[in-house]
């Protein structure tokens, strides 16, 4: 028998303060180019104002990581996305220095897409631009120069800001 098909246990209640760790999802857009990524230059948002960034945004109530992720690249970029051709690139768990919550940043790879890729979002980005892999910008978002290091390398998973 597979333990997947055992009837599950009763919930036990758990002890006040300790519940499971509230999780914000992040969702990436990893488009590439031959040997370039496109990059965003964040403005007029509450984070990263003046770094590059990939298309991105979080997952919104109701919303699967594929949905989310198709609706981010077209609100950002004016293109269409089939849920179906997103492959996850790298799952990034990542502990904000900044608000000290724990963040999951997932980075997809699309097969293709339909549109011409244009900044829809001029007030929070202004400029869009293919960079090369091996030449990012000093002031790209460190954890997406960190996964995009990750991605090249061909690691699926990895963590930053977490003590060692």
């Amino acid at each position: 028998m597979n333990p997947l098909d055992k009837t599950r246990r009763p919930a036990v209640p758990r002890p006040a303060g300790t519940e499971p760790p509230a999780l914000v999802v992040g969702v990436h857009l990893v488009l590439l180019d031959g040997d370039t990524v496109l990059l965003g230059r964040r403005h007029n948002t509450a984070y990263a104002d003046g770094l590059w960034h990939l298309p991105a945004g979080h997952m919104e109530p109701g919303e699967t990581v594929t949905r989310s992720m198709t609706r981010e690249a077209r609100e950002e970029l004016g293109i269409l996305i089939a849920e179906a051709d997103l492959t996850l690139a790298h799952t990034l768990h990542h502990l904000d220095a900044d608000d000290g919550r724990s963040r999951l940043q997932l980075f997809f790879l699309p097969a293709r897409y339909d549109g011409q890729v244009r900044n829809v979002e001029p007030h929070k980005c202004d400029a869009l631009r293919w960079w090369p892999l091996v030449g990012l910008p000093a002031d790209t978002v460190p954890y997406t120069r960190h996964a995009l290091g990750e991605i090249a390398r061909g690691n699926a998973l990895s963590t930053v800001g977490w003590p060692t």
